[in-house]
């Protein structure tokens, strides 16, 4: 089904507290979705017109070298138009505009060198591009260089019609960015999303072509470059998947001349790459829908691609597109000219996109499966409390020249094996390892999420010397693993078995809390060649420089038969408990209570009665006698 702008789309004031809605009536959301930096604004709020462009994000050194917006899409897959707006403006008073990288999904995108061109620093520019994404959240990451921190106004997403700008290449167009290096209107000033209210369904705007006019090519011949309207609607536009405004075609740019008009166009390009051209015409002018022909050649880089008759393709008052690729540009300007045959040259506008190859660790049929390592990486840094410095944000699987995340190493090797402690490990051709992480002795006090065994590639595993707890993972045993350092940490529970499968030649488990029955097949290692070191645990047992285990230990603690007789032993304890309860409780009390006393007690417990008897009636008497004054004198003999 087609998609067009409006059936997803957001627009983030970057640095903005509130959400907002600008002149053009476009819902802005305050600032959100960033990994890291601090907020700030222009110097002269003023020369804006957009409260989006007067608010600034911007990433310190300190919030690490790489830094992230993950904005989330609600469909799995799907074509999208990205743009930024970025500004200097001296917001940090250092008068030095930043030097600094931007990726989309892991891939370079924009590099922005100090000093940015004075017009750009003040006022700002617009960067778009269009890509094919198939996750749930999109990361854009900015890249520090040296100390400048990356800066950024706005952000804006918008998910757009699948099949938008298909070209013809070696490989199925989701696997290029297209990344705009021009988009112009002829004969208009620039107009679009920031510039004016004239509606673009992908929000693209649109320069004025006298940016990238060349007069001087025409003048001398005697041509003159005329701008013309139309006096009627254009058919053929704003139609899937392109959606191309009708206003594009409202108004165009000709050389007229007696000797044959021309028009031509510089455009900038970054040599090394291909880029994708695409040319829009439509016959507007009346005295030549009345009076014939209007042909012309289109030259690109002095090579002719294509012959046009506006006329005589679509007629009059229609849109007619074509594209074109420009492949091995060996300079870093790019030229289209536009050469009479009969009539003027006309054109209604220009784009010119650089084809971008997805960066290799980015596809997901890759060995370094894109969605397990995001997953695998993002749960680490949150089990294992990785610090905001080391800048742990976005696609682990971005260029490792940026060194963004401190202490995680992503390779891409072919045609080569890696070797690592003289164990060569075979890649295959085009394939990804995602081998080494290196966080010995960063202050870690986590644990190791059990989502490290998504990371089916991992080589070398080194998290000595800080203060991380829990039990050592299962899911830590894949086959590529060489190194592992777990030593100077407080690791409790038992050595797993899964360790038993990879291909480690060094072990150090040493100054742990580990306990339990050490695998053998793990403790072989030092035996072929490798090392290990297991001193300074709290009950790890059965092999050689260790305790012998009891005989009720196993290698996951107490073995099978440990358990069945502590269990029997229990039950005894438990049923020795029961049976005195019983005797204490039950038992005893029915004997204290309903049993008869023999003859002899009975006998004597009456006479002992009788004898209290006797004693009280003699009392009573003496006190008697004693109330009239009379006390009786007992012979005792």
């Amino acid at each position: 089904m087609a998609r067009r702008s409006g059936d997803y789309s957001v627009h983030i004031d970057c640095g903005g507290l509130v959400n907002s809605s600008d002149a053009f009536h476009t819902a802005w959301l305050s600032d959100r979705f960033y990994s890291g930096g601090a907020t700030s604004v222009v110097s002269e709020p003023l020369l804006f017109l957009h409260q989006q462009e007067k608010t600034l994000r911007y990433f310190p050194i300190s919030s690490g070298k790489k830094n992230c917006y993950s904005i989330p899409t609600p469909a799995p897959e799907g074509r999208f138009f990205f743009r930024t707006f970025n500004v200097y403006d001296n917001f940090d008073g250092k008068s030095h505009s930043p030097s600094f990288d931007v990726s989309v999904e892991g891939t370079l995108v924009f590099s922005w060198r100090s000093p940015w061109p004075e017009s750009v620093s003040r006022s700002g520019a617009y960067s778009d591009l269009f890509f094919y994404h198939n996750d749930s959240a999109i990361d854009v990451c900015f890249y520090s260089i040296a100390t400048d921190p990356p800066v950024v106004a706005s952000l804006e997403l918008t998910q757009i019609d699948p099949q938008a700008y298909p070209f013809d290449y070696a490989k199925n167009s989701t696997n290029y960015i297209l990344v705009n290096y021009g988009r112009f209107s002829s004969g208009s000033d620039q107009w679009g999303p920031g510039f004016s209210n004239d509606t673009d369904f992908f929000s693209r705007s649109w320069q004025s072509d006298a940016e990238f006019r060349q007069p001087a090519v025409s003048t001398p011949n005697g041509a003159e470059i005329k701008s013309i309207s139309a006096t009627k609607p254009i058919a053929k536009v704003e139609l899937s998947p392109n959606y191309f405004p009708e206003k594009l075609y409202q108004t165009a740019v000709v050389a007229q001349g007696d000797e044959g008009g021309i028009l031509e166009y510089e455009m900038p390009v970054d040599a090394k790459l291909d880029y994708l051209l695409w040319f829009h015409f439509a016959e507007i002018d009346v005295s030549v829908t009345k009076a014939g022909q209007r042909v012309f050649d289109v030259i690109v880089n002095e090579e002719n691609v294509s012959r046009v008759d506006v006329f005589d393709k679509v007629g009059a008052f229609a849109a007619y597109d074509f594209s074109y690729v420009a492949k091995n540009l060996s300079n870093t300007v790019l030229t289209v000219r536009l050469v009479s045959v009969m009539g003027a040259p006309i054109i209604c506008g220009l784009e010119n996109y650089a084809i971008v190859p997805v960066d290799l660790k980015t596809v997901p049929d890759q060995v370094c499966e894109k969605a397990a390592v995001v997953t695998a990486m993002k749960a680490l840094k949150e089990s294992l409390r990785v610090p905001d410095r080391m800048g742990w944000n976005g696609d682990p699987c971005a260029p490792t020249t940026w060194d963004a995340w401190e202490g995680v190493t992503c390779h891409s090797l072919k045609d080569e094996a890696l070797v690592v402690s003289q164990i060569q490990i075979e890649v295959p051709n085009g394939m990804l390892k995602l081998p080494f992480l290196d966080l010995g002795s960063q202050g870690l006090k986590g644990y190791i999420s059990d989502k490290i065994g998504l990371l089916t590639n991992l080589v070398s595993l080194n998290l000595s010397s800080n203060s991380l707890v829990g039990e050592i993972p299962s899911g830590l045993g894949q086959k590529s693993l060489v190194k592992l350092d777990l030593s100077d940490n407080k690791f409790t529970g038992y050595i797993p078995d899964s360790l038993t499968s990879a291909s480690l030649l060094l072990v150090l488990l040493n100054d742990n809390l580990l306990e339990g029955r050490v695998p053998e097949e793990l403790y072989s290692i030092g035996v072929h060649g490798g090392a290990i070191d297991l001193s300074a645990n709290k009950g790890l047992c059965g092999v050689p420089s260790l305790p012998e285990c009891s005989l009720l230990w196993g290698k996951h603690g107490l073995s099978t038969g440990g358990k069945v007789a502590i269990g029997i032993s229990c039950l005894v304890v438990v049923s020795a408990l029961v049976f005195g309860i019983y005797y204490c409780v039950v038992w005893r009390r029915r004997n204290d209570y309903d049993f008869g006393l023999p003859h002899e007690l009975t006998s004597l417990a009456a006479k002992r009665n009788r004898y209290h008897r006797q004693k009280s009636l003699m009392a009573l008497e003496m006190e008697s006698q004693h109330a009239k004054g009379f006390i009786p004198t007992y012979n005792v003999s």
